[in-house]
């Protein structure tokens, strides 16, 4: 697919979201959205969760730009799969203390995890398209790095003996759930030869 020129806006608080997003879509000029209010996050899976935003976005943003909205979590087998969808409501700015402190004493397949990112977004004229991404891996025992955000400094990719704020930006923007679900958002994208309005 020729590369798309696009103005976005993100309907998201996180600017790590939009620069890291912004780095993966190449040609896109990404900015979060400006509102003083966002929708909750009530939905039941990822993607219920990024359309809200998108559509939210949509509704109160500007005409001539894309919305996206993006949801992404964190699923632990020890914790039954959780935090999931409650990720960024889980810890609030403390993931890795947190999460840390609920494995304390669980071993071996009980820290087995992956990262999971929903991206949706909409066109000027509400054409919806999705990426979605996976990462497999594990958690550390304690944190270690610098770089990435939330839980990288404790996740340990599949294949991989450092987390991914080891590992650092570099990586991430070829291969971290976000990176992928960018991947296949513009692959989306591609088969249907979507075009700016």
């Amino acid at each position: 697919m020729d590369r798309l020129e696009v103005r976005a806006r993100l309907a998201s608080r996180n600017a790590n979201k939009a620069r890291e997003l912004e780095r993966l879509l190449p040609g896109w000029e990404i900015e979060q959205l400006d509102a003083l209010e966002f929708p909750p996050e009530e939905g039941k899976t990822y993607y219920d969760n990024a359309r809200a935003k998108a559509r939210f976005g949509r509704q109160v943003g500007p005409a001539g730009v894309w919305m996206l909205g993006e949801d992404s979590g964190l699923e632990v087998e020890g914790l039954g799969g959780g935090p999931g969808v409650q990720s960024s409501r889980s810890a609030a700015g403390h993931e890795v203390g947190w999460l840390l402190r609920e494995l304390e004493g669980v071993e071996g397949e009980g820290r087995r995890a992956r990262y999971v990112c929903e991206l949706v977004c909409l066109t000027p004229d509400s054409q919806e398209f999705r990426g979605t991404g996976t990462l497999e891996g594990r958690i550390a025992q304690e944190p270690h790095g610098s770089e990435g955000f939330g839980f990288d400094p404790i996740f340990i990719p599949a294949g991989e003996k450092r987390t991914v704020a080891e590992l650092g930006n570099e990586w991430k923007a070829e291969q971290s759930h976000r990176a992928r679900a960018a991947r296949s958002l513009l692959d989306g994208l591609g088969e249907t030869k979507a075009r700016l309005v």
